[in-house]
């Protein structure tokens, strides 16, 4: 295993993270009461006063709200699609990026604790959103989501766009998961799995990255424990495909094409 960032920092409560049932609703966002409204924007703005102000900026990006047939609805805020309300928050588009080096062994990181929802947890290379962008809104061969998983590998870890190309991810298939992260935030995503195998340049964003490594198929397990003994905990999307989906996958990096259902959502929802 090979350590290219910053030593691991401080022990966190190891968790695979609840997933929760999500209760559809009449509205794409959440309708409240007026007086539950100023209550909990009361609550919302004290929070918000303590986040990371480059993290707090993002929460006006424009996501792609969807059904879970994952037809698009509309946008709304990253604040909005990952503000919980009654339990749940709104559906939206996502991607999980799994990238390789040429020895097959998989590039994961931990968040940095600047980060909004699951702080410090460890994860796979990069998970972020498409944005309701001309650029990142085209269907066709999921190249708009292809397109947002190359603008934020740049941006987070500092990946030259020349070295992910759009065209060099593999679209695996689709993930339907939510996931409380705290009181406040959380996650209910239609998650795009993509994959990529290339040997890249890295410059971690200290603001989204606290630390990356490669990990060998062999070890990976290994690597597991070891976070799990040291009470560091894991998002629940990457504990979900580490557990269904990862091994076989990897196993057969060079037949991905076996693998590819672009027309099954796997709605991993307990």
């Amino acid at each position: 295993m090979l350590a290219l960032g910053r030593r691991v920092g401080t022990a966190m409560q190891w968790s695979l993270g609840r997933l929760t049932r999500v209760t559809p609703s009449a509205s794409v966002l959440p309708q409240r009461s007026h007086s539950s409204s100023s209550s909990s924007n009361q609550r919302q703005q004290c929070m918000e006063e303590d986040l990371d102000p480059q993290q707090l900026a993002l929460l006006e990006e424009p996501c792609i709200l969807v059904d879970e047939a994952d037809v698009p609805l509309g946008a709304a805020s990253k604040r909005q699609c990952h503000l919980m309300r009654g339990g749940s928050s709104p559906l939206h588009r996502a991607f999980s990026v799994f990238l390789f080096n040429s020895a097959g062994e998989l590039l994961v990181h931990r968040r940095a604790h600047t980060k909004i929802t699951f702080p410090g947890h460890y994860t796979n290379t990069c998970c972020s959103h498409p944005l309701h962008t001309p650029q990142e809104t085209i269907e066709e061969g999921a190249l708009g989501v292809r397109n947002a998983a190359q603008r934020r590998l740049e941006f987070e870890l500092g990946i030259p766009q020349e070295q992910a190309r759009p065209s060099d991810f593999t679209y695996l298939t689709r993930i339907h998961y939510a996931s409380p992260s705290d009181g406040m935030w959380g996650e209910h995503e239609m998650d795009y799995i993509l994959f990529l195998q290339k040997d890249v340049t890295l410059n971690p964003n200290d603001n989204e990255v606290e630390d990356v490594q490669y990990v060998k198929r062999e070890d990976f397990e290994r690597f597991l424990r070891g976070l799990q003994e040291s009470n560091i905990p894991i998002t629940p999307w990457f504990a979900l495909i580490a557990q269904k989906f990862l091994p076989l996958w990897w196993k057969n990096l060079d037949a991905l094409d076996r693998f590819t259902d672009h027309h099954n959502i796997h709605h991993l929802l307990e």
